[in-house]
């Protein structure tokens, strides 16, 4: 039965079975965590997958972060799709999927956020930056984000994912190698010494050809700005459509000397 045919009750039912899984989960993961290994351990764990998995595939590597690091793992997703968590949700149910919200948003990314919260097995954690928008234009001024965008992405993105991570000991990223020049090499598995873990991406040889095929195909949910001209997506106020053609990253931070937010440099 599809979801239109379902009736106003039936959709209740499923949504309350959806989240009491969650919740089920939640339970009973404390049971599930090992402690967490030291940086030491965590970096010779890192320096050796990264050889050895130079020429692997996602599900490869995702099946061993599954038995490597289990729920001390995090997903970060920037809700232009749910791609990312879905694959990882089929070695990890219910993983932690960390979400940046700046307090900057487009409403159709709160709106992809809310909906792959309500229908998929992830547990969708809000990553919120010390200050809110007003106190941070109370402090420093209104429009930050023109003035000083990389003081901006600091506070509202990078100091605040830096301080969630440190419960964990791998995080799981989107980043693709043919989203930009400064990505063309990223590894599958590397260490991150800003955040002090082990960082995976399991999609580095994606093409975003690709990772649309995969969202039709099977049904994921993505952010409908990406069809809208925006093929990357992050802060409404940093944000422009992309022309036919351009980088996919040209429309973030457009007429500035800034092609990232810190996240991944």
């Amino acid at each position: 039965m599809n979801a239109e045919a379902l009736t106003l009750a039936e959709r209740r039912e499923k949504q309350l079975d959806h989240d009491r899984g969650r919740t089920a989960h939640l339970a009973e993961r404390e049971s599930l965590l090992a402690p967490r290994r030291s940086n030491d351990e965590l970096r010779s764990i890192a320096d050796a997958a990264q050889h050895r998995f130079a020429e692997a595939d996602t599900t490869e590597v995702l099946d061993w972060v599954a038995k490597e690091f289990g729920y001390r793992t995090a997903v970060a997703c920037s809700m232009a799709d749910a791609v990312l968590p879905h694959v990882v949700a089929a070695h990890l149910p219910w993983v932690d999927t960390l979400f940046l919200e700046t307090g900057y948003h487009f409403a159709e990314t709160i709106g992809t956020r809310d909906a792959v919260e309500s229908s998929m097995q992830l547990n969708i954690v809000d990553v919120k930056p010390r200050r809110s928008v007003a106190e941070q234009d109370a402090e420093f001024g209104e429009k930050l984000y023109e003035r000083d965008p990389a003081q901006c992405c600091e506070m509202r993105k990078v100091e605040p994912l830096h301080a969630t991570l440190q419960g964990y000991e791998a995080w799981i990223t989107g980043v693709r190698r043919d989203e930009a020049p400064t990505r063309a090499n990223t590894p599958f598995v590397t260490w991150d010494d800003k955040n002090g873990l082990v960082k995976i991406n399991p999609m580095a040889a994606w093409t975003f050809e690709g990772l649309l095929d995969y969202a039709t195909d099977n049904d994921v949910i993505v952010n409908p700005l990406v069809n809208d001209g925006y093929p990357s997506i992050g802060c409404a106020t940093c944000t422009r459509r992309v022309a036919p053609g351009e980088d996919p990253r040209a429309g973030r931070w457009a007429g500035l000397d800034k092609t990232e937010c810190g996240l991944h440099s």
